[in-house]
Order: structure tokens, then C-alpha cells, then sequence
């Protein structure tokens, strides 16, 4: 009797206890990195708000990173923090396409998060996310990785633009939640939730090399100069016979190709899977966005992709990503 009572799985309150630990003790952590923002602009003499979501601190002496689309455009705001602390912000820098922006304020009262590495991210892994939407400080949803390595369409300021790489999650984002923490079970911050494609889709920005690369240069430059392609992908395993003929094993199913964009010039269509991207093998959004930095606007790009079983060279010229998220 004794040994069958050990060998007995736990009951679904144990299961659950365990659960709701794990979430709480995340919330715990992460909740004092994460402030409600509101950006503000002059109208008639006053002050409005323009933009408002949430942000993370992810630096001692007060650097914020939040989305592109909560700062709107705007220069100032402020933050205030789940323990009543506020501080002015000035806006550093924002990068339409991979929707993140950078604020700076005074040296803060609470100690920065601590970045993760969403490449460690699997599909099924359990995470939380963690928002100060309209100052209710401590918003906190949870779910798991329901996908990786998307790229998604979104309209901004009239004009359709690409997000690409981002992670998807079935925890909800409550208003308000967008430039708010999507954290892993050790409490690092793996992505920036965003909510730019409407409701009933958990999406955040992944903490990774590209995106620290994106977050160096709004620190130094106010700006990312970024080529654009402008095509929605998502990743695809290939089947037996285009491994064997491409040698490789994944690739880009080219979902949307935005008409008028240098992807739409080179011939690429819906339907199409990208292989490799000037002679590299692209297997997710990131792979493909980091060939698409400044030096690559007007270089042309040799793009191999597959179509109805028929390997296609094509060439693409990349231009340059303006302010509103267009070439």
C-alpha cells in the first residue's frame, strides 16, 4: 500500500497549487519592474493624452522599454510605478517595425528586470504576462507559447506595415497591457506584449539578439535604420522531397506580400516558401530580420524560395523603413 501511494500521480490540487505558485511567485518579481506610461502632447494650450500602456524598466538609471505604437508619436509623458513613484519621461527613440520604443526618466526607486532570451522559447512553454494597464498595477495573466517566429500586418497611421518575429501566447492581454512584460518561470523578460492586432491575439516582441540590437540603437541613436522587404511570413517544416532537394530542412511560408513593397517588385507571392536570403537559410522571422539592417537598404538581396515544388532565384532591393513604417 505504502509504495502504490507513492508511485500515484497528484491530484489535480497539487497540480494546480504548483501552477498557481509559479505564476504568483513571476508576478511577485516582475510587477515592480512595470510601470503604466501615459504620453501626452499640447492641444489648445493643455496637455492630452495621446498614448498610455504599460513599460519595463530594464536600467538602473531610468531607461523604459515600451511599444512604438503606445508612444504615438509623441515626446513626453510620464510613468508611475506599482508603488505610487512617478517620474517624467522624454522619449529617446521608436522603431515602427519591430514596435518598440525606448523612454528615459529620473533614476528610479525600483531595481531594473532582468532580460531572458526568447531563443530558449518552446512552443508549449508556460509564461506570464504582466501589464500596469491604467495604473492597476500588477495586471497579470498566464498561458503558454502558442507559436514562435511570426510575422504579423498591422495599419499605422493609415499605412500597412510588418511586425515581424514575434511570439505568440494564449495569455490575454488586457487594455492597457501593450510595452508590458511577458516573463518566463525564472521571471526574466522574454518579450514586450503588444496588442496591435486587435483582440483575442496574445502577441509580444521577443527579448533577443536582433531586439537587443534594435534596443542599442534607440539608446545611441534615437533610431534603427532598417531595410524593408515587406512580406508576412510564418515558419514551415519542409517536406521530405524539399529537403532533399534544397538541403534544408526549414523555411518562411510567405503568408501576405504587401503590394507595392520590394518583395512585391522581386516577384515573390503568397504561397511561396523563402529558403535563403542573400545565400542564408531563413527559418523564422528573426533569421530573415537581422539581414535587415542599414547596410543591406538598396544592396540587391538574392532571395531562394520554393515554389509548387520548384526552386525560384529572385532578386529583391530592400529599401529603406521610414517613420510611419514605410518604405
Amino acid at each position: 500500500m505504502e509504495q502504490a501511494r507513492k508511485i500515484m500521480p497528484p491530484d489535480d490540487d497539487d497540480i494546480l497549487d504548483s501552477y498557481s505558485q509559479t505564476v504568483m511567485r513571476v508576478a511577485a518579481t516582475v510587477t515592480p519592474h512595470v510601470a503604466a506610461i501615459e504620453m501626452t502632447a499640447n492641444r489648445r494650450n493643455s496637455r492630452v493624452r495621446v498614448g498610455a500602456g504599460s513599460a519595463v524598466l530594464f536600467t538602473e538609471d531610468g531607461y523604459l522599454l515600451t511599444n512604438s505604437h503606445v508612444v504615438a508619436g509623441t515626446r513626453h509623458g510620464f510613468a508611475v510605478f506599482g508603488d505610487g513613484s512617478r517620474m517624467e519621461l522624454e522619449l529617446v527613440g521608436a522603431d515602427p517595425l519591430s514596435d518598440l520604443a525606448v523612454v528615459h526618466g529620473s533614476r528610479p526607486k525600483v531595481p531594473p528586470a532582468e532580460f531572458g532570451a526568447a531563443e530558449s522559447l518552446r512552443v508549449g512553454q508556460l509564461v506570464v504576462a504582466v501589464g500596469n494597464p491604467l495604473g492597476l498595477a500588477g495586471s497579470v495573466t498566464a498561458g503558454v507559447v502558442s507559436g514562435l517566429g511570426r510575422a504579423i500586418p498591422v495599419w499605422a497611421g493609415g499605412n500597412r506595415r510588418v511586425i515581424e518575429d514575434v511570439i505568440q501566447t494564449d495569455a490575454a492581454l488586457n487594455p492597457g497591457n501593450s510595452g508590458g512584460a511577458l516573463a518566463d518561470t525564472h521571471s526574466r523578460i522574454v518579450g514586450i506584449n503588444t496588442a496591435v492586432a486587435g483582440a483575442g491575439l496574445g502577441l509580444a516582441i521577443p527579448i533577443n539578439a536582433t531586439t537587443r540590437r534594435i534596443i542599442a540603437a534607440l539608446l545611441s541613436d534615437g533610431r534603427v535604420r532598417r531595410a524593408y522587404l515587406g512580406l508576412v511570413s510564418t515558419p514551415i517544416q519542409l517536406n521530405p522531397s524539399a529537403v532533399i532537394r534544397s538541403g534544408l530542412r526549414e523555411g518562411l511560408r510567405v503568408v501576405e506580400v504587401l503590394p507595392g513593397s520590394p518583395a512585391d517588385k522581386a516577384g515573390l507571392a503568397a504561397g511561396d516558401i523563402l529558403l535563403t536570403a542573400g545565400g542564408r537559410p531563413v527559418s523564422n522571422a528573426e533569421s530573415l530580420q537581422r539581414l535587415l539592417f542599414s547596410d543591406a537598404i538598396g544592396e540587391p538581396l538574392d532571395l531562394k524560395v520554393l515554389r509548387d515544388g520548384t526552386e525560384v532565384h529572385l532578386t529583391a532591393v530592400p529599401e529603406e523603413m521610414t517613420g510611419n513604417g514605410t518604405p
